[in-house]
C-alpha cells in the first residue's frame, strides 16, 4: 500500500494549485497564490514546494531554467488520509457519531438532506 504524506493546511493550498495544473512551474504556482494580494510570499511557496518534494507529495524536473512539480499522490489518497487520521483522532474512528455531529451542527437544504439519504441508501446496496 502507498505511504500517503501527512499535509498540513497550507500545503493543501499549494498541491490544490498542482492538482488543478499540473505540471506547474515554480513561477505559476507562486502567481497563483500570490493573487489577489493574499499574503503569499514567493520564498514561502518555494519552502513548501521543497517540504512536499521532500514528503514525496510532489515530483518535479526540470525544463531548461525552470523547474516542473507534478503531484505523486492524488488528491483523493490525501483525502481519504486526511479523513481517516481526523475520522480516528476527534471521533475515535466511529462514523455514526461524526455524521450525527454535523448533522445536528449544520444548517443542511432539503437537498443536501435528501443527496445523505441517496449516499446511505446506496450504501446499503
Amino acid at each position: 500500500m502507498k505511504k500517503i504524506p501527512k499535509i498540513s493546511e497550507t500545503e493543501w493550498e499549494v498541491m490544490k494549485v498542482v492538482w488543478a495544473g499540473a505540471p506547474c512551474t515554480a513561477e505559476r504556482i507562486i502567481g497563483v497564490l500570490t493573487a489577489a494580494d493574499s499574503g503569499w510570499h514567493p520564498k514561502t511557496i518555494k519552502t513548501y514546494l521543497n517540504r512536499l518534494v521532500r514528503k514525496r507529495a510532489l515530483g518535479f524536473r526540470k525544463d531548461g531554467r525552470a523547474y516542473l512539480y507534478r503531484p505523486l499522490v492524488t488528491e483523493r489518497e490525501c483525502v481519504a488520509a486526511a479523513s481517516e487520521t481526523f475520522l480516528g483522532r476527534v471521533f475515535g474512528g466511529a462514523i455514526r457519531p461524526m455524521l450525527a455531529h454535523f448533522v445536528e451542527s449544520k444548517r443542511l437544504s432539503a437537498g443536501d438532506i435528501r443527496e445523505l439519504k441517496d449516499l446511505l441508501e446506496n450504501k446499503e446496496m
